[in-house]
């Protein structure tokens, strides 16, 4: 369909006799601006970038223009030629503006005279009447006969029952039809980290750094005489063990705390996962370590706190939770709170056995902001849970039993992985617990 913008300010189309007139730019952006203001979109910085820009877009005629790389490269500043497949960035912000428009248009009364519409499988915005139609249906050309007259109007209106007929059978079919795997990937995905996307803030990523001690200069270069040529460089002393033998003697002087080390594995493999998947879906993230963020910046931002017993940021938010990590008598392990009390170890056996961990999503955590927890009783375990969380297929199979209004819930899930050649397999939901 092409549009262009005529002096009397109307959006044009090419429209058969009978079809509703074409709708004003100006009742269409009175819309726009209805929507915007509205509780749904007002505080959604990057929905209503997105609908502005694709609503204006249209105005101004550019409706070609509207293709997921012309508006992942313009809007969301991608660089030209970016792979879509990889950064379904405008994938994803599309189907949150068609959630955010179908909640607007459901809830409460509207006497919107327009609305707008944003198709599926399309970025080019629809604009239509709302049940009514306020200006007259143009003339019927003059026949020259009355006999040819009648015969147009009754083929006319054949044609168009038929077409609207069809158009009936197509939307109950595609409302119907179940979607694609591909939209529920992205819907369940988007509507995990929905609260995070719908601020202006970025996400915090938030990473233990605990207290680690190396082994001083003067302590390298006594075990140095006495077998030269070994441990001269920091490069040796920080990629080689110090074969101690347990009869040697040291003292605690010979340690000292190093405050560059600390930040474990299985953290940081899933510190990484999941600011990718937040990049991807173009929200911004900062990764923060050990004292570089504070309670208040936790009640600040929306954040996902990565570790368990080395963050004492997690075992602060989660000793209420329905699983919770405990350490008790030397040991540490999860437990289920209540009558039942299951209890959950990690399990090896030189390099193979199984690990556990926890993914909680809190809408209203003790920080009063969105927050995440992706931790386990191991790095490995850790790691699963930032997996987890970052992979929609993931995330996919485990919300496809969830109550029908999970999205609204807090939601708390046990995770198990085995581990084979100290590598962690994928997730697996062994318990999940919603309220």
């Amino acid at each position: 369909m092409g549009l262009s913008l005529e002096p009397h300010d109307h959006v044009r189309s090419s429209s058969a006799p009978g079809d509703p007139p074409p709708v004003p730019p100006t009742i269409v952006r009175e819309e726009l601006q209805r929507i915007l203001d509205s509780r749904y979109f007002k505080n959604a910085n990057r929905s209503r970038q997105f609908l502005e820009f694709v609503v204006s877009r249209k105005l101004e005629g550019h409706e070609g223009d509207l293709k997921e790389r012309s508006i992942g490269t313009e809007l969301f500043q991608r660089a030209p030629g970016y792979a879509t497949g990889d950064d379904p960035v405008v994938r994803v912000q599309a189907g949150e503006v068609r959630r955010r428009l179908e909640q607007f248009y459901q809830t409460g009364p509207n006497h919107a005279q327009v609305k707008i519409e944003l198709p599926i499988g399309s970025y080019s915005p629809h604009f239509v009447w709302a049940g009514r139609d306020p200006l007259p249906p143009p003339e019927a050309p003059p026949s020259e006969t009355a006999a040819i007259s009648r015969k147009s109007f009754s083929l006319r209106t054949l044609l168009l029952a038929g077409l609207s007929f069809a158009a009936l059978v197509f939307a109950i079919l595609t409302y119907i039809r179940p979607r694609s795997t591909s939209s529920i990937h992205e819907s369940r995905a988007e509507q995990f980290w929905s609260p995070a996307l719908a601020t202006q803030q970025p996400v915090m990523i938030c990473l233990a750094k605990p207290v680690v001690y190396r082994p001083t200069g003067d302590l390298y270069r006594r075990y140095s005489k006495q077998h030269p040529g070994t441990f001269q460089t920091e490069v040796e002393r920080s990629n080689q063990v110090l074969p101690l033998r347990p009869e040697d003697k040291i003292s605690w002087s010979d340690f000292a705390a190093f405050s560059d080390y600390g930040v474990a594995v299985g953290d940081v493999y899933a510190a990484v996962q999941i600011s990718g998947l937040l990049g991807k879906l173009g929200k911004a993230s900062q990764v923060r370590i050990g004292a570089n963020y504070s309670f208040e910046d936790l009640r600040n931002s929306p954040s996902v706190v990565v570790g368990a017993f080395n963050n004492k940021w997690t075992m602060q938010l989660s000793p209420n939770l329905h699983f919770a990590f405990i350490e008790e008598d030397g040991q540490l392990f999860i437990r289920e709170q209540g009558a039942r009390e299951r209890k959950w170890f990690a399990n090896f056996h030189e390099t193979s056995g199984e690990d556990y961990g926890i993914v909680a999503r809190l809408l209203d955590s003790s920080t009063g902001q969105f927050t995440i927890i992706t931790a386990g009783i191991t790095g490995s375990g850790t790691q699963t849970a930032g997996e987890f969380v970052s992979r929609p297929e993931f995330l996919e199979k485990a919300l496809s039993n969830a109550p029908s209004d999970w999205q609204k819930k807090n939601m708390e899930l046990l995770l198990r992985t085995a581990i084979t050649d100290s590598v962690a397999g994928p997730p697996k939901v062994v318990e999940a617990y919603y309220w």
